[in-house]
């Protein structure tokens, strides 16, 4: 009786631990920042300026791009119209602009890093920018 007890145990151990592991593998999906594969971060490049605050685009579609890898995203919000605000963080990173289109309410750019590629969008919004960087996922 004590050996199918232990093993009882050891099953009920198991699937605690499995259901512990799935619970953090899946936590960040139901959070606001989703979409940072290292929170803190920019692009995995370098540490959040202070005055930017990170966010992730609400659309459930967004998320489940990201989740299935599909695409890569990320959002900043800074105060007043500084569409350029990240820039320095991808050119510092070896990035260069292919493109740089700055318009009264937005501002566009392709980078380019070797074979890797992303946009670079900026909008004003009302007394804000919104920064949105996108592209391929990161490779693992």
């Amino acid at each position: 009786m004590k050996t199918v007890h232990r093993v009882g145990l050891m099953v009920a151990a198991a699937l605690l631990l499995l259901a512990l592991i799935f619970w953090q593998s899946e936590r960040r999906w139901l959070g606001d920042l989703y979409c940072f594969d290292q929170p803190g971060q920019v692009w995995g490049l370098a540490s959040i300026p202070a005055d930017l605050q990170p966010e992730c685009p609400a659309s459930a579609s967004y998320r489940q791009e990201v989740r299935e890898r599909l695409g890569r995203v990320e959002q900043f919000r800074v105060s007043g119209w500084q569409p350029k605000a990240l820039l320095p963080v991808f050119t510092e990173a070896g990035y260069i602009p292919q493109t740089d289109d700055l318009l009264s309410n937005d501002y566009s750019a392709f980078l380019a890093r070797g074979a890797e590629r992303i946009q670079y969008s900026a909008v004003r919004q009302g007394p804000e920018t919104l920064i949105t960087v996108s592209g391929p996922p990161a490779p693992r």
